[in-house]
Protein backbone atom coordinates (compact mmCIF):
# COMPACT_ATOMS: atom_id res chain seq x y z
CA UNK A 1 0.00 0.00 0.00
CA UNK A 2 1.46 3.35 -1.00
CA UNK A 3 1.77 6.02 1.64
CA UNK A 4 0.12 9.45 1.35
CA UNK A 5 2.71 11.41 -0.64
CA UNK A 6 2.40 15.20 -0.72
CA UNK A 7 4.31 16.80 -3.58
CA UNK A 8 5.30 20.40 -2.80
CA UNK A 9 5.52 22.76 -5.77
CA UNK A 10 6.54 25.95 -3.98
CA UNK A 11 6.76 27.63 -0.59
CA UNK A 12 3.05 28.43 -0.56
CA UNK A 13 2.30 24.71 -0.90
CA UNK A 14 4.69 23.95 1.94
CA UNK A 15 3.08 26.49 4.26
CA UNK A 16 -0.38 25.13 3.45
CA UNK A 17 0.67 21.50 3.98
CA UNK A 18 2.24 22.17 7.38
CA UNK A 19 -0.69 24.28 8.58
CA UNK A 20 -3.09 21.55 7.48
CA UNK A 21 -1.05 18.92 9.30
CA UNK A 22 -1.06 21.05 12.43
CA UNK A 23 -4.84 21.51 12.25
CA UNK A 24 -5.50 17.79 11.74
CA UNK A 25 -2.67 16.52 13.99
CA UNK A 26 -1.12 14.47 11.17
CA UNK A 27 2.68 14.27 11.42
CA UNK A 28 4.77 14.88 8.33
CA UNK A 29 8.01 13.25 7.25
CA UNK A 30 10.23 15.53 5.15
CA UNK A 31 11.92 13.98 2.14
CA UNK A 32 14.28 15.14 -0.57
CA UNK A 33 16.12 12.22 -2.14
CA UNK A 34 15.35 9.93 0.81
CA UNK A 35 18.95 8.99 1.60
CA UNK A 36 18.63 9.97 5.29
CA UNK A 37 15.43 8.00 5.97
CA UNK A 38 17.26 5.30 7.96
CA UNK A 39 18.91 7.79 10.32
CA UNK A 40 17.39 8.72 13.67
CA UNK A 41 14.65 7.00 15.64
CA UNK A 42 12.36 4.85 13.56
CA UNK A 43 8.87 6.30 13.27
CA UNK A 44 6.02 5.42 10.92
CA UNK A 45 6.16 7.67 7.85
CA UNK A 46 2.41 7.96 7.29
CA UNK A 47 2.49 11.27 5.42
CA UNK A 48 5.57 12.09 3.34
CA UNK A 49 6.20 15.67 2.28
CA UNK A 50 8.31 15.63 -0.87
CA UNK A 51 10.48 18.72 -1.35
CA UNK A 52 12.05 17.56 -4.63
CA UNK A 53 10.57 20.47 -6.58
CA UNK A 54 12.58 22.93 -4.48
CA UNK A 55 15.78 22.29 -6.42
CA UNK A 56 18.40 24.27 -8.28
CA UNK A 57 21.32 26.62 -7.70
CA UNK A 58 19.95 30.16 -7.48
CA UNK A 59 23.14 32.17 -7.08
CA UNK A 60 26.83 31.39 -7.35
CA UNK A 61 29.51 34.07 -7.16
CA UNK A 62 32.92 32.37 -7.15
CA UNK A 63 34.77 35.62 -6.51
CA UNK A 64 32.60 36.28 -3.44
CA UNK A 65 32.87 32.67 -2.21
CA UNK A 66 29.12 32.33 -1.82
CA UNK A 67 26.50 29.96 -3.22
CA UNK A 68 22.72 29.88 -2.77
CA UNK A 69 20.61 26.86 -3.64
CA UNK A 70 17.15 25.49 -3.06
CA UNK A 71 16.83 22.84 -0.38
CA UNK A 72 16.51 19.73 -2.56
CA UNK A 73 19.42 20.59 -4.85
CA UNK A 74 21.59 17.46 -5.17
CA UNK A 75 24.87 17.77 -3.31
CA UNK A 76 26.63 16.25 -6.33
CA UNK A 77 25.33 19.09 -8.54
CA UNK A 78 26.73 21.68 -6.14
CA UNK A 79 30.10 19.95 -5.81
CA UNK A 80 30.40 19.59 -9.59
CA UNK A 81 29.67 23.28 -10.09
CA UNK A 82 32.18 24.28 -7.44
CA UNK A 83 34.86 21.99 -8.90
CA UNK A 84 34.64 23.83 -12.24
CA UNK A 85 35.91 26.90 -10.40
CA UNK A 86 38.40 24.95 -8.27
CA UNK A 87 36.25 25.51 -5.17
CA UNK A 88 34.69 23.25 -2.56
CA UNK A 89 32.56 22.83 0.53
CA UNK A 90 35.45 22.79 2.97
CA UNK A 91 33.64 20.68 5.57
CA UNK A 92 33.54 17.83 2.97
CA UNK A 93 30.18 16.27 3.94
CA UNK A 94 30.19 12.55 4.65
CA UNK A 95 27.80 10.28 2.77
CA UNK A 96 25.95 7.89 5.07
CA UNK A 97 24.66 6.01 2.02
CA UNK A 98 27.82 3.91 2.20
CA UNK A 99 26.72 2.63 5.62
CA UNK A 100 22.96 2.52 5.12
CA UNK A 101 22.73 0.63 1.84
CA UNK A 102 21.46 3.67 -0.04
CA UNK A 103 22.52 4.94 -3.46
CA UNK A 104 25.76 6.85 -2.97
CA UNK A 105 26.23 10.48 -4.02
CA UNK A 106 22.49 11.11 -4.29
CA UNK A 107 21.76 13.23 -1.21
CA UNK A 108 20.55 16.83 -1.14
CA UNK A 109 22.15 19.89 0.39
CA UNK A 110 19.29 20.26 2.89
CA UNK A 111 19.83 16.67 3.97
CA UNK A 112 23.50 17.41 4.62
CA UNK A 113 22.62 20.37 6.83
CA UNK A 114 19.70 18.62 8.53
CA UNK A 115 22.11 16.08 10.03
CA UNK A 116 25.15 18.40 10.13
CA UNK A 117 27.16 15.90 8.08
CA UNK A 118 30.80 16.93 8.49
CA UNK A 119 33.86 15.09 7.23
CA UNK A 120 37.53 14.68 8.19
CA UNK A 121 38.45 18.35 7.67
CA UNK A 122 35.92 19.44 10.28
CA UNK A 123 38.62 19.56 12.96
CA UNK A 124 40.26 22.49 11.14
CA UNK A 125 37.47 24.31 9.27
CA UNK A 126 34.43 23.60 11.43
CA UNK A 127 31.24 21.63 10.91
CA UNK A 128 28.58 22.02 8.21
CA UNK A 129 26.67 24.46 10.42
CA UNK A 130 29.68 26.80 10.47
CA UNK A 131 29.45 27.22 6.68
CA UNK A 132 25.75 28.05 6.55
CA UNK A 133 25.46 31.81 6.00
CA UNK A 134 21.70 32.02 5.75
CA UNK A 135 18.52 30.12 5.03
CA UNK A 136 14.79 30.34 4.60
CA UNK A 137 12.40 27.73 5.97
CA UNK A 138 8.87 26.98 7.08
CA UNK A 139 8.52 26.10 10.77
CA UNK A 140 6.22 23.52 12.31
CA UNK A 141 3.84 26.42 12.98
CA UNK A 142 3.51 26.95 9.24
CA UNK A 143 5.43 30.24 9.44
CA UNK A 144 7.92 31.26 6.75
CA UNK A 145 11.19 32.49 8.28
CA UNK A 146 14.53 33.81 7.03
CA UNK A 147 17.82 34.06 8.87
CA UNK A 148 21.30 35.26 8.01
CA UNK A 149 22.35 36.40 4.57
CA UNK A 150 25.26 36.19 2.15
CA UNK A 151 28.11 37.19 4.46
CA UNK A 152 29.35 35.95 7.82
CA UNK A 153 28.36 38.46 10.50
CA UNK A 154 27.92 38.36 14.24
CA UNK A 155 24.33 39.57 14.23
CA UNK A 156 21.00 38.62 15.75
CA UNK A 157 19.46 35.67 13.94
CA UNK A 158 22.70 33.96 13.00
CA UNK A 159 22.34 31.37 15.75
CA UNK A 160 19.17 30.02 14.12
CA UNK A 161 21.46 28.38 11.57
CA UNK A 162 23.19 26.55 14.39
CA UNK A 163 19.84 25.30 15.71
CA UNK A 164 18.53 23.94 12.42
CA UNK A 165 21.73 22.12 11.48
CA UNK A 166 21.56 18.72 13.11
CA UNK A 167 17.86 19.00 13.98
CA UNK A 168 16.87 16.27 11.48
CA UNK A 169 14.04 18.39 10.11
CA UNK A 170 12.21 18.50 13.44
CA UNK A 171 12.16 22.31 13.74
CA UNK A 172 11.51 23.55 10.22
CA UNK A 173 11.54 22.52 6.57
CA UNK A 174 14.41 24.26 4.79
CA UNK A 175 13.53 25.87 1.46
CA UNK A 176 16.62 27.90 0.48
CA UNK A 177 20.21 27.79 1.68
CA UNK A 178 23.23 30.10 1.35
CA UNK A 179 26.67 28.63 1.95
CA UNK A 180 30.21 29.81 2.30
CA UNK A 181 32.50 28.08 -0.21
CA UNK A 182 36.30 28.05 -0.31
CA UNK A 183 39.07 27.62 -2.89
CA UNK A 184 40.56 24.16 -3.12
CA UNK A 185 44.10 23.84 -1.85
CA UNK A 186 46.84 23.99 -4.47
CA UNK A 187 48.03 20.57 -3.35
CA UNK A 188 48.05 18.20 -0.40
CA UNK A 189 50.12 15.45 1.15
CA UNK A 190 49.42 12.93 3.87
CA UNK A 191 52.07 11.79 6.30
CA UNK A 192 51.48 8.19 7.45
CA UNK A 193 53.24 6.99 10.59
CA UNK A 194 53.27 3.36 11.76
CA UNK A 195 53.31 2.44 15.45
CA UNK A 196 52.98 -0.77 17.47
CA UNK A 197 49.97 0.33 19.52
CA UNK A 198 46.84 2.40 18.95
CA UNK A 199 47.61 4.51 21.99
CA UNK A 200 50.97 5.52 20.51
CA UNK A 201 49.26 6.52 17.25
CA UNK A 202 46.64 8.57 19.06
CA UNK A 203 49.32 10.32 21.10
CA UNK A 204 50.93 11.37 17.81
CA UNK A 205 47.62 12.79 16.58
CA UNK A 206 47.22 14.92 19.68
CA UNK A 207 50.83 16.05 19.46
CA UNK A 208 50.23 17.18 15.87
CA UNK A 209 47.14 19.21 16.79
CA UNK A 210 49.29 21.22 19.18
CA UNK A 211 51.95 21.86 16.53
CA UNK A 212 52.17 24.98 14.31
CA UNK A 213 52.05 22.92 11.11
CA UNK A 214 48.34 23.44 10.28
CA UNK A 215 47.33 19.82 9.88
CA UNK A 216 43.85 19.79 8.32
CA UNK A 217 42.81 16.19 9.06
CA UNK A 218 44.02 13.54 11.49
CA UNK A 219 42.84 9.94 11.79
CA UNK A 220 44.00 6.64 13.26
CA UNK A 221 43.30 3.30 11.57
CA UNK A 222 43.84 0.06 13.54
CA UNK A 223 45.75 -2.78 11.94
CA UNK A 224 43.74 -4.70 9.38
CA UNK A 225 41.06 -2.05 8.82
CA UNK A 226 42.47 -0.38 5.68
CA UNK A 227 43.65 -2.16 2.55
CA UNK A 228 47.33 -1.56 1.88
CA UNK A 229 48.32 -1.06 5.53
CA UNK A 230 49.29 -3.99 7.75
CA UNK A 231 50.09 -1.96 10.88
CA UNK A 232 48.39 0.62 13.10
CA UNK A 233 48.63 3.97 11.33
CA UNK A 234 48.33 7.62 12.24
CA UNK A 235 47.53 9.85 9.24
CA UNK A 236 48.07 13.61 8.94
CA UNK A 237 46.80 15.66 5.99
CA UNK A 238 48.54 18.91 5.07
CA UNK A 239 47.09 21.24 2.43
CA UNK A 240 48.10 24.48 0.75
CA UNK A 241 50.74 25.80 -1.67
CA UNK A 242 53.29 23.20 -2.78
CA UNK A 243 56.28 24.82 -1.06
CA UNK A 244 54.37 25.26 2.19
CA UNK A 245 52.99 21.71 2.22
CA UNK A 246 56.41 20.18 1.58
CA UNK A 247 58.03 22.30 4.28
CA UNK A 248 55.33 21.62 6.87
CA UNK A 249 55.28 17.91 6.09
CA UNK A 250 59.04 17.70 6.60
CA UNK A 251 58.87 19.71 9.83
CA UNK A 252 56.00 17.62 11.19
CA UNK A 253 57.86 14.45 10.33
CA UNK A 254 60.96 15.66 12.20
CA UNK A 255 58.82 16.57 15.20
CA UNK A 256 56.91 13.30 15.42
CA UNK A 257 59.19 10.60 14.07
CA UNK A 258 61.33 8.54 16.41
CA UNK A 259 63.79 5.80 15.56
CA UNK A 260 61.15 3.05 15.82
CA UNK A 261 58.55 4.78 13.69
CA UNK A 262 57.98 3.66 10.12
CA UNK A 263 56.64 6.29 7.77
CA UNK A 264 55.48 7.07 4.28
CA UNK A 265 54.14 10.15 2.53
CA UNK A 266 51.17 10.02 0.17
CA UNK A 267 51.38 12.40 -2.77
CA UNK A 268 48.50 14.60 -3.88
CA UNK A 269 46.41 12.00 -5.73
CA UNK A 270 47.02 9.20 -3.22
CA UNK A 271 46.25 11.59 -0.37
CA UNK A 272 42.91 12.59 -1.87
CA UNK A 273 41.96 8.96 -2.41
CA UNK A 274 42.91 8.11 1.18
CA UNK A 275 40.74 10.83 2.71
CA UNK A 276 37.86 10.03 0.37
CA UNK A 277 37.99 6.52 1.81
CA UNK A 278 37.87 7.92 5.34
CA UNK A 279 34.97 10.18 4.33
CA UNK A 280 33.17 7.09 2.95
CA UNK A 281 33.79 4.95 6.07
CA UNK A 282 36.12 2.53 4.26
CA UNK A 283 37.64 1.04 7.47
CA UNK A 284 34.23 -0.31 8.61
CA UNK A 285 32.39 -0.59 5.30
CA UNK A 286 32.70 -4.39 5.26
CA UNK A 287 31.25 -4.72 8.78
CA UNK A 288 27.64 -5.91 8.66
CA UNK A 289 26.62 -5.11 12.25
CA UNK A 290 25.23 -2.17 14.16
CA UNK A 291 27.21 1.06 13.90
CA UNK A 292 27.73 3.70 16.55
CA UNK A 293 29.20 7.18 16.29
CA UNK A 294 31.05 8.13 19.49
CA UNK A 295 31.99 11.77 20.03
CA UNK A 296 34.56 12.04 22.83
CA UNK A 297 37.53 14.06 23.99
CA UNK A 298 40.55 13.04 21.86
CA UNK A 299 42.54 12.16 24.97
CA UNK A 300 39.89 9.58 25.97
CA UNK A 301 39.53 7.68 22.70
CA UNK A 302 41.85 4.77 23.44
CA UNK A 303 40.57 4.44 27.03
CA UNK A 304 36.99 4.16 25.76
CA UNK A 305 37.84 1.47 23.21
CA UNK A 306 39.77 -0.48 25.85
CA UNK A 307 36.82 -0.21 28.25
CA UNK A 308 34.43 -1.45 25.56
CA UNK A 309 36.73 -4.38 24.87
CA UNK A 310 37.06 -5.16 28.58
CA UNK A 311 33.26 -5.12 28.88
CA UNK A 312 33.15 -7.93 26.34
CA UNK A 313 31.42 -6.09 23.53
CA UNK A 314 31.58 -8.05 20.23
CA UNK A 315 33.46 -5.45 18.20
CA UNK A 316 33.65 -5.99 14.44
CA UNK A 317 35.76 -2.95 13.64
CA UNK A 318 36.39 0.71 14.39
CA UNK A 319 38.54 3.69 13.53
CA UNK A 320 39.23 7.18 14.87
CA UNK A 321 38.78 10.51 13.09
CA UNK A 322 39.12 14.13 14.24
CA UNK A 323 42.43 13.48 16.04
CA UNK A 324 40.81 10.70 18.07
CA UNK A 325 37.71 12.67 19.06
CA UNK A 326 35.35 10.73 16.78
CA UNK A 327 35.10 6.94 16.90
CA UNK A 328 33.19 4.92 14.32
CA UNK A 329 32.34 1.59 15.95
CA UNK A 330 30.78 -1.53 14.39
CA UNK A 331 29.37 -4.26 16.63
CA UNK A 332 27.74 -7.66 16.22
CA UNK A 333 23.98 -6.95 16.35
CA UNK A 334 22.08 -7.25 19.62
CA UNK A 335 18.39 -6.54 20.42
CA UNK A 336 19.44 -3.61 22.63
CA UNK A 337 22.31 -2.51 20.35
CA UNK A 338 24.64 -2.64 23.41
CA UNK A 339 23.35 0.85 24.25
CA UNK A 340 23.52 0.66 28.06
CA UNK A 341 27.13 -0.52 28.16
CA UNK A 342 28.30 1.97 25.55
CA UNK A 343 26.61 4.95 27.17
CA UNK A 344 27.72 4.00 30.67
CA UNK A 345 31.33 4.03 29.48
CA UNK A 346 30.86 7.26 27.50
CA UNK A 347 29.21 8.98 30.49
CA UNK A 348 32.18 8.13 32.69
CA UNK A 349 34.48 10.08 30.37
CA UNK A 350 32.12 12.62 28.82
CA UNK A 351 30.80 12.75 25.29
CA UNK A 352 27.86 11.25 23.47
CA UNK A 353 27.02 8.10 21.52
CA UNK A 354 24.66 8.01 18.53
CA UNK A 355 23.29 4.81 17.01
CA UNK A 356 23.76 5.24 13.26
CA UNK A 357 22.81 1.84 11.87
CA UNK A 358 20.39 -0.74 13.27
CA UNK A 359 17.16 -2.41 12.25
CA UNK A 360 14.00 -0.31 12.42
CA UNK A 361 12.62 -2.34 15.33
CA UNK A 362 15.69 -1.53 17.41
CA UNK A 363 15.74 2.15 16.45
CA UNK A 364 12.11 2.35 17.54
CA UNK A 365 12.87 1.14 21.08
CA UNK A 366 16.48 2.14 21.82
CA UNK A 367 17.45 5.80 22.26
CA UNK A 368 19.25 6.57 19.00
CA UNK A 369 20.60 9.85 20.35
CA UNK A 370 22.40 10.17 23.66
CA UNK A 371 20.02 10.89 26.56
CA UNK A 372 20.05 14.51 27.69
CA UNK A 373 20.67 15.81 31.17
CA UNK A 374 17.59 17.32 32.81
CA UNK A 375 18.69 20.88 32.08
CA UNK A 376 19.54 20.16 28.44
CA UNK A 377 16.30 18.22 27.99
CA UNK A 378 14.29 21.21 29.21
CA UNK A 379 16.16 23.57 26.89
CA UNK A 380 15.67 21.22 23.94
CA UNK A 381 11.95 20.98 24.67
CA UNK A 382 11.56 24.76 24.76
CA UNK A 383 13.29 25.09 21.41
CA UNK A 384 11.26 22.30 19.83
CA UNK A 385 7.90 23.59 21.02
CA UNK A 386 8.70 27.17 20.02
CA UNK A 387 9.23 26.03 16.42
CA UNK A 388 6.77 23.14 16.28
CA UNK A 389 4.32 23.04 19.21
CA UNK A 390 2.18 20.26 17.71
CA UNK A 391 5.22 18.12 16.78
CA UNK A 392 4.03 17.74 13.19
CA UNK A 393 7.53 17.71 11.67
CA UNK A 394 9.34 14.36 11.92
CA UNK A 395 7.38 13.42 15.04
CA UNK A 396 9.44 11.19 17.33
CA UNK A 397 12.53 11.11 15.11
CA UNK A 398 14.87 12.79 17.60
CA UNK A 399 13.19 11.95 20.91
CA UNK A 400 10.19 9.81 21.81
CA UNK A 401 8.62 12.77 23.63
CA UNK A 402 8.75 14.86 20.43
Amino acid sequence: MSLPFIQIRDIADLVEAIRSAQATNKPLALQGSGTKNKLGRYVARDHILSLNALSGVELYEPEELVLSARAATPLSEIETLLAKNNQQLAFEPVDYAFLLGQRANSGTIAGVLAINASGPRRIKVGAARDHLLGFSAVTGRGEFIKSGGRVMKNVTGFDLSKLLCGSYGTLAALTDITLKVTPKAETEKTLILFKHTERECLNLLRQATASPHEVSSLCMIPVGRMEGFDQNIAAFRLEGPEISVSSRCESLCLELVENDVGRTVLNEEASRIFWQKIRNFEPIKTCDGQIWRLSVAPRDGSDIIESLQSAGLPIQGYFYDWAGGLIWLALVPAPHAHAKIIRKIIDQKGGHATLIRADAEIRATVDVFHPHSEVLAQLTSRIKFSFDPACVLERGRLRAEF
